[in-house]
Protein backbone atom coordinates (compact mmCIF):
# COMPACT_ATOMS: atom_id res chain seq x y z
CA UNK A 1 0.00 0.00 0.00
CA UNK A 2 1.18 3.32 -0.85
CA UNK A 3 0.81 6.71 1.07
CA UNK A 4 -1.79 7.59 -1.99
CA UNK A 5 -4.35 5.79 -0.87
CA UNK A 6 -7.15 7.07 1.88
CA UNK A 7 -9.56 5.38 3.56
CA UNK A 8 -12.68 7.66 5.19
CA UNK A 9 -15.34 6.16 7.58
CA UNK A 10 -18.75 8.22 8.24
CA UNK A 11 -19.93 7.83 11.90
CA UNK A 12 -23.08 9.26 13.89
CA UNK A 13 -21.67 9.93 17.10
CA UNK A 14 -18.69 9.56 19.39
CA UNK A 15 -18.23 6.11 20.64
CA UNK A 16 -19.42 4.92 16.94
CA UNK A 17 -15.72 4.74 15.75
CA UNK A 18 -14.76 2.59 18.36
CA UNK A 19 -17.01 -0.18 18.06
CA UNK A 20 -17.59 -0.18 14.11
CA UNK A 21 -13.87 -1.48 12.50
CA UNK A 22 -11.79 0.40 15.09
CA UNK A 23 -9.24 -2.54 14.08
CA UNK A 24 -10.08 -2.66 10.71
CA UNK A 25 -8.69 0.88 10.68
CA UNK A 26 -5.81 0.24 12.84
CA UNK A 27 -4.66 -1.83 10.38
CA UNK A 28 -4.75 0.51 7.34
CA UNK A 29 -3.23 2.98 8.79
CA UNK A 30 -0.20 1.07 9.88
CA UNK A 31 0.05 -0.13 6.20
CA UNK A 32 0.32 3.68 5.36
CA UNK A 33 -2.96 4.47 4.39
CA UNK A 34 -4.27 7.97 4.56
CA UNK A 35 -7.72 7.10 7.61
CA UNK A 36 -10.05 10.07 8.13
CA UNK A 37 -12.59 9.83 10.46
CA UNK A 38 -16.26 12.19 9.79
CA UNK A 39 -18.10 12.09 13.02
CA UNK A 40 -21.61 14.07 12.10
CA UNK A 41 -22.48 14.96 16.02
CA UNK A 42 -21.54 15.62 19.04
CA UNK A 43 -22.97 13.20 21.14
CA UNK A 44 -24.73 15.57 23.76
CA UNK A 45 -28.00 13.56 24.22
CA UNK A 46 -25.62 10.00 25.29
CA UNK A 47 -26.74 8.62 28.56
CA UNK A 48 -24.00 8.08 31.16
CA UNK A 49 -23.22 4.73 31.44
CA UNK A 50 -20.68 4.33 33.47
CA UNK A 51 -21.56 4.74 37.19
CA UNK A 52 -17.80 6.16 38.07
CA UNK A 53 -18.18 9.20 35.22
CA UNK A 54 -21.88 10.01 37.01
CA UNK A 55 -21.61 13.89 37.87
CA UNK A 56 -23.27 17.32 37.91
CA UNK A 57 -19.91 18.47 35.83
CA UNK A 58 -19.71 15.75 33.57
CA UNK A 59 -23.63 15.57 32.66
CA UNK A 60 -23.31 19.50 32.35
CA UNK A 61 -20.39 19.56 30.03
CA UNK A 62 -21.15 16.22 28.48
CA UNK A 63 -21.04 17.55 24.80
CA UNK A 64 -17.17 18.30 25.63
CA UNK A 65 -16.27 15.47 27.59
CA UNK A 66 -17.52 13.41 24.80
CA UNK A 67 -15.46 14.94 22.08
CA UNK A 68 -12.53 14.22 24.03
CA UNK A 69 -12.91 10.91 24.73
CA UNK A 70 -13.27 10.30 20.95
CA UNK A 71 -9.72 12.93 20.23
CA UNK A 72 -8.67 10.17 22.65
CA UNK A 73 -10.28 7.15 20.76
CA UNK A 74 -8.67 8.99 17.45
CA UNK A 75 -5.04 8.43 18.72
CA UNK A 76 -5.43 4.72 20.18
CA UNK A 77 -7.20 3.67 16.49
CA UNK A 78 -4.91 5.67 14.41
CA UNK A 79 -7.19 8.09 12.52
CA UNK A 80 -5.21 10.64 11.10
CA UNK A 81 -7.62 13.38 9.89
CA UNK A 82 -10.69 13.56 12.55
CA UNK A 83 -13.41 15.56 10.86
CA UNK A 84 -16.82 17.25 12.85
CA UNK A 85 -19.70 17.51 10.86
CA UNK A 86 -21.19 20.02 12.82
CA UNK A 87 -24.11 18.85 14.30
CA UNK A 88 -26.28 18.07 17.43
CA UNK A 89 -26.96 14.78 18.48
CA UNK A 90 -30.69 13.70 17.94
CA UNK A 91 -31.54 11.80 20.85
CA UNK A 92 -32.87 8.49 20.64
CA UNK A 93 -36.43 7.98 18.13
CA UNK A 94 -39.26 10.37 19.19
CA UNK A 95 -37.46 12.10 22.04
CA UNK A 96 -38.10 15.71 22.35
CA UNK A 97 -34.10 16.34 21.16
CA UNK A 98 -35.52 15.02 17.77
CA UNK A 99 -36.95 18.24 17.48
CA UNK A 100 -33.93 20.67 18.07
CA UNK A 101 -33.23 22.74 15.34
CA UNK A 102 -29.79 21.88 15.76
CA UNK A 103 -29.90 18.50 15.71
CA UNK A 104 -28.72 16.01 12.31
CA UNK A 105 -32.41 14.54 12.66
CA UNK A 106 -33.40 18.16 11.54
CA UNK A 107 -30.29 19.39 9.36
CA UNK A 108 -31.38 20.34 5.96
CA UNK A 109 -31.05 16.83 3.82
CA UNK A 110 -29.00 19.07 0.94
CA UNK A 111 -26.83 20.84 3.51
CA UNK A 112 -25.74 17.77 5.38
CA UNK A 113 -24.82 16.27 2.04
CA UNK A 114 -22.96 19.26 0.95
CA UNK A 115 -20.55 19.11 4.18
CA UNK A 116 -20.17 15.51 3.55
CA UNK A 117 -19.31 16.05 -0.09
CA UNK A 118 -16.47 18.72 0.85
CA UNK A 119 -14.80 16.36 2.77
CA UNK A 120 -14.65 13.91 0.32
CA UNK A 121 -13.77 16.16 -2.57
CA UNK A 122 -10.86 17.21 -0.17
CA UNK A 123 -9.36 14.48 1.20
CA UNK A 124 -10.13 12.32 -2.01
CA UNK A 125 -11.14 8.60 -0.46
CA UNK A 126 -11.33 6.10 -2.59
CA UNK A 127 -12.90 3.76 0.01
CA UNK A 128 -15.55 5.21 2.36
CA UNK A 129 -17.11 3.04 5.34
CA UNK A 130 -20.62 3.85 6.20
CA UNK A 131 -24.06 2.35 7.59
CA UNK A 132 -26.56 0.28 6.01
CA UNK A 133 -30.37 1.50 5.62
CA UNK A 134 -31.00 -1.01 8.31
CA UNK A 135 -28.11 0.94 11.10
CA UNK A 136 -27.57 -2.97 11.97
CA UNK A 137 -31.35 -3.07 13.58
CA UNK A 138 -30.43 0.10 15.80
CA UNK A 139 -33.25 2.66 14.20
CA UNK A 140 -31.23 6.08 15.65
CA UNK A 141 -32.19 9.00 13.71
CA UNK A 142 -28.49 9.86 13.43
CA UNK A 143 -27.52 6.30 12.15
CA UNK A 144 -30.35 6.81 9.60
CA UNK A 145 -29.21 9.80 7.94
CA UNK A 146 -25.83 8.73 8.07
CA UNK A 147 -26.39 6.04 5.49
CA UNK A 148 -28.66 8.50 4.00
CA UNK A 149 -26.08 11.25 3.11
CA UNK A 150 -23.25 9.01 2.49
CA UNK A 151 -24.56 7.05 -0.23
CA UNK A 152 -25.94 10.47 -1.89
CA UNK A 153 -22.52 12.20 -1.50
CA UNK A 154 -20.95 9.38 -2.79
CA UNK A 155 -22.07 9.95 -5.88
CA UNK A 156 -22.79 13.82 -5.63
CA UNK A 157 -19.09 14.20 -5.09
CA UNK A 158 -18.39 13.07 -8.44
CA UNK A 159 -21.08 15.80 -10.18
CA UNK A 160 -19.48 19.44 -11.26
CA UNK A 161 -23.27 20.20 -11.52
CA UNK A 162 -24.20 19.99 -7.64
CA UNK A 163 -22.43 21.70 -5.01
CA UNK A 164 -19.82 23.87 -6.78
CA UNK A 165 -18.52 25.32 -4.48
CA UNK A 166 -17.36 22.33 -2.37
CA UNK A 167 -14.64 21.75 -4.30
CA UNK A 168 -13.34 20.16 -7.13
CA UNK A 169 -15.55 17.29 -8.37
CA UNK A 170 -14.14 13.37 -7.25
CA UNK A 171 -15.48 10.32 -7.76
CA UNK A 172 -14.64 7.46 -4.62
CA UNK A 173 -14.40 3.82 -6.03
CA UNK A 174 -16.00 2.00 -3.03
CA UNK A 175 -18.49 2.15 -0.61
CA UNK A 176 -19.13 -0.13 1.92
CA UNK A 177 -21.91 -1.01 4.83
CA UNK A 178 -20.32 -1.53 8.77
CA UNK A 179 -20.95 -5.38 8.88
CA UNK A 180 -23.02 -7.03 11.64
CA UNK A 181 -23.89 -11.15 11.58
CA UNK A 182 -26.49 -12.65 14.01
CA UNK A 183 -23.41 -15.91 14.12
CA UNK A 184 -20.96 -13.57 16.02
CA UNK A 185 -23.59 -12.69 18.42
CA UNK A 186 -24.63 -16.50 19.02
CA UNK A 187 -20.70 -17.43 19.07
CA UNK A 188 -20.57 -14.91 21.94
CA UNK A 189 -23.35 -16.35 23.80
CA UNK A 190 -22.24 -20.04 23.17
CA UNK A 191 -18.78 -18.63 24.91
CA UNK A 192 -20.20 -17.19 27.55
CA UNK A 193 -21.98 -20.51 28.52
CA UNK A 194 -18.93 -22.52 27.75
CA UNK A 195 -17.31 -21.43 30.29
CA UNK A 196 -19.90 -20.79 32.97
CA UNK A 197 -20.56 -17.55 33.06
CA UNK A 198 -24.27 -15.58 32.48
CA UNK A 199 -24.74 -14.69 28.83
CA UNK A 200 -25.02 -10.67 28.30
CA UNK A 201 -26.85 -11.63 25.17
CA UNK A 202 -29.61 -14.45 26.51
CA UNK A 203 -32.67 -11.94 26.12
CA UNK A 204 -31.50 -10.42 23.06
CA UNK A 205 -30.99 -13.65 21.49
CA UNK A 206 -34.20 -14.86 22.34
CA UNK A 207 -36.49 -11.97 21.19
CA UNK A 208 -34.86 -12.38 17.47
CA UNK A 209 -37.28 -12.93 14.68
CA UNK A 210 -36.27 -16.25 12.41
CA UNK A 211 -37.22 -14.22 9.45
CA UNK A 212 -35.06 -11.27 10.32
CA UNK A 213 -32.69 -10.31 7.21
CA UNK A 214 -28.99 -9.43 7.52
CA UNK A 215 -26.89 -7.76 5.11
CA UNK A 216 -24.61 -10.16 3.34
CA UNK A 217 -21.12 -9.50 3.84
CA UNK A 218 -18.92 -9.32 0.77
CA UNK A 219 -15.17 -8.72 2.49
CA UNK A 220 -14.03 -9.68 5.08
CA UNK A 221 -10.60 -8.02 6.77
CA UNK A 222 -8.35 -10.18 9.07
CA UNK A 223 -7.41 -8.62 12.11
CA UNK A 224 -4.21 -10.50 12.98
CA UNK A 225 -1.50 -8.01 15.16
CA UNK A 226 -4.95 -5.61 15.64
CA UNK A 227 -7.81 -7.44 17.56
CA UNK A 228 -6.95 -5.08 20.56
CA UNK A 229 -7.97 -1.96 19.44
CA UNK A 230 -11.29 -1.92 19.70
CA UNK A 231 -11.21 -2.83 23.60
CA UNK A 232 -8.67 0.00 23.92
CA UNK A 233 -10.55 2.69 21.80
CA UNK A 234 -13.47 1.62 23.81
CA UNK A 235 -12.08 2.47 26.83
CA UNK A 236 -11.40 6.12 25.71
CA UNK A 237 -14.83 6.71 25.95
CA UNK A 238 -15.26 6.48 29.66
CA UNK A 239 -19.35 8.14 29.83
CA UNK A 240 -20.33 5.64 27.47
CA UNK A 241 -18.29 1.89 27.89
CA UNK A 242 -18.49 0.73 31.37
CA UNK A 243 -14.80 -1.19 32.10
CA UNK A 244 -17.47 -3.77 34.20
CA UNK A 245 -19.61 -4.28 31.27
CA UNK A 246 -19.86 -8.35 30.24
CA UNK A 247 -21.54 -6.68 27.16
CA UNK A 248 -18.06 -5.23 25.93
CA UNK A 249 -15.90 -7.32 28.36
CA UNK A 250 -17.16 -9.94 29.84
CA UNK A 251 -15.22 -12.43 28.42
CA UNK A 252 -11.15 -13.18 28.88
CA UNK A 253 -9.42 -10.55 26.51
CA UNK A 254 -7.60 -14.02 24.96
CA UNK A 255 -10.77 -15.29 24.31
CA UNK A 256 -12.39 -11.88 22.94
CA UNK A 257 -9.19 -11.82 20.59
CA UNK A 258 -10.05 -15.16 19.15
CA UNK A 259 -13.75 -14.51 18.59
CA UNK A 260 -13.14 -10.92 16.74
CA UNK A 261 -10.44 -12.44 14.21
CA UNK A 262 -12.12 -10.26 11.40
CA UNK A 263 -14.19 -7.59 11.08
CA UNK A 264 -16.93 -7.80 7.94
CA UNK A 265 -18.52 -5.14 5.71
CA UNK A 266 -21.34 -5.30 2.58
CA UNK A 267 -19.82 -3.82 -0.33
CA UNK A 268 -22.28 -0.93 -1.32
CA UNK A 269 -21.28 0.58 -4.61
CA UNK A 270 -18.04 0.13 -6.80
CA UNK A 271 -16.95 2.37 -9.41
CA UNK A 272 -13.80 -0.46 -10.35
CA UNK A 273 -15.08 -3.99 -11.41
CA UNK A 274 -14.58 -6.43 -7.95
CA UNK A 275 -14.45 -9.88 -7.83
CA UNK A 276 -16.03 -11.20 -4.47
CA UNK A 277 -15.96 -12.40 -1.80
CA UNK A 278 -12.84 -9.82 -1.42
CA UNK A 279 -10.63 -9.81 1.54
CA UNK A 280 -9.27 -6.08 0.92
CA UNK A 281 -11.13 -2.79 1.21
CA UNK A 282 -8.75 -1.63 -1.45
CA UNK A 283 -9.21 -4.74 -4.05
CA UNK A 284 -9.66 -3.31 -7.45
CA UNK A 285 -8.80 0.40 -6.51
CA UNK A 286 -6.86 2.00 -9.40
CA UNK A 287 -4.03 3.73 -8.42
CA UNK A 288 -3.22 7.43 -9.32
CA UNK A 289 -1.67 6.87 -12.68
CA UNK A 290 -5.00 4.78 -13.70
CA UNK A 291 -7.07 7.13 -13.23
Amino acid sequence: MTEERCLLSVHAHPDDESSKGASTIAKYHAAGVHTVLVTCTGGEEGDILNPAMESAEVRANLGAVRRAELEAAVQVIGYDELVWLGYRDSGMPDSPANANPDSFAQADFDEAVGRLVAVIRRVRPQVILTYGDESRGYHHPDHVRVHEISVVAFDAAADPARYPEAGEPYQPEKLYYSGWARASFLRRHEKFLELGLDSPYAERIAGWLDNREEQEPTTFIDLTGFEAVRRHALLAHATQIDPQSPHWFGLPEEVEADLHREDIFTLAKATVPVVLPEDDLFAGVRSLAAR
